[in-house]
């Protein structure tokens, strides 16, 4: 029995997706339920795993564009009694190559020589190649003009690599694009006095690894301003649909999570009524998913406010830009030892910047620096306004 094996269905509205990765070869026996590619749409990154066991045969290329519903490969069950071949097939294939790999003289004659004209260009510029593109791998003139030096250079060859772009990072492209030209985006800035949320993690620390199994990060901590300042400015927690502004009664936060694939943004749901150790597991599980490329859609729609961290990769200040259809983003930063003044004396304090950008149609400058202010109050008095005093204060950590 032959079973065709096709694109399934994303997400809504989503109508085409892109084969990034086989993870098997064409004419490979493959198991019941074994995961056979990978397939980026503008949304996420998902696996498709094989129906039945048998032969694979593939129908679509790595990096092409099929539709959703669209055939991409057959299985052959009634090769199944050629497991065990398929198997000494792959040992004998492995051998050969191992051989090869031992006894290098099997290339090919023009493995590596250079044409006649390609010879006299090389000669006349003092230069080797290894390795050419020509039939056999032989060195073509086209291999050996590339090789030649810019003028000016004398420090040998250049090269480049052309990769077509995913789904997914067109995608992201495009959005990118499309915030910048339809939206009235403007970023302020402050600065936010690290001391007393340093002092309060470093001696929790180890019991809430302990306990929970992860790290106490900042991410909790600046997650729970967030939620403070947008019921403080609810213009924040806003998006422009059509003509009308919908403000939001909910706090759905997201984070911006780096990938192999490109920029990712899942979403803590009801961020304000998690508890500083529920959050961090949240970022956790979602960050783990984004990594291992199992991150759904439903994982990343719905957000209704941004929280992205350069600080991890060392940025010191940046203008984030805006994850539609949100109207703001906050962006994090490293965190430097600076000068400052404190009761009219200098001090050395652990200094993080911190950006909100929003779109200026929504939010106005008072909101947007009122906003930034009591991000500042909050991360600077955690005790005061991110601590809940009606339980112990280990209770706040789940310790």
């Amino acid at each position: 029995m032959i079973v065709e094996i096709k694109v399934p269905s994303p997400g809504e509205s989503i109508s085409e997706v892109e084969i990034s990765n086989w993870l098997v070869k064409d004419g490979e026996f493959v198991e019941k339920d074994q995961e056979i590619c990978e397939v980026d749409s503008d949304k996420a990154t998902l696996t498709i795993a094989a129906e039945e066991s048998g032969v694979i045969k593939l129908l679509v290329k790595e990096n092409e564009s099929v539709s959703v519903g669209e055939n991409i490969c057959t299985i052959n069950t009634l090769l199944k009694g050629n497991v065990k071949q398929n198997k000494v097939n792959k040992i004998i294939e492995k051998n050969i190559i191992s051989g090869i790999k031992k006894y290098p003289e099997v290339q090919g004659y023009a493995e590596g020589h250079p044409s006649p004209s390609a010879r006299k260009i090389l000669s006349e510029k003092n230069l080797q190649i290894s390795q050419g593109t020509g039939k056999s791998g032989r060195i073509t003139k086209e291999d050996a003009i590339k090789a030649l030096p810019p003028m000016g250079n004398k420090s040998g060859f250049r090269d480049s690599k052309r990769v077509k772009m995913s789904t997914l990072r067109r995608k992201i492209s495009e959005r990118l694009v499309t915030v910048k030209n339809e939206t009235a985006m403007l970023t302020t800035f402050n600065e936010v006095d690290m001391k007393n949320v340093m002092e309060i993690r470093n001696k929790f620390k180890e019991d809430f690894k302990i306990k929970h199994g992860i790290s106490l990060g900042y991410m909790s901590f600046f997650t729970k301003a967030v939620t403070r300042s947008l019921k403080l400015f609810p213009q924040v927690n806003s998006i422009i649909d059509s003509e009308d502004i919908v403000t939001f009664n909910y706090f759905d936060v997201s984070i911006a999570v780096s990938s192999p694939k490109g920029l990712m943004v899942p979403v803590i749901r009801n961020a304000d009524k998690l508890s500083f150790f529920q959050i961090e597991k949240e970022i956790s599980r979602l960050a783990i998913k984004v990594r291992d490329g199992n991150i759904s859609i439903d994982d990343m729609i719905g957000g209704t406010f941004t929280i992205t961290n350069g600080g991890v990769f060392g940025s010191m200040l940046s203008t984030p830009i805006i994850n539609p259809p949100q109207s703001a983003i906050l962006g994090m930063h490293n965190i430097v030892q600076r000068p400052v003044v404190v009761n009219g004396k200098i001090e050395i304090r652990p200094i993080m910047y911190i950006a909100l950008s929003y779109d200026h149609r929504i939010i106005d400058g008072k909101d947007s620096v009122g906003f930034l202010m009591s991000i500042k109050e909050s991360i600077e008095d955690p005790s005061n306004y991110l601590i809940n005093n009606k339980i112990k204060f280990k209770d706040n950590f789940g310790i």
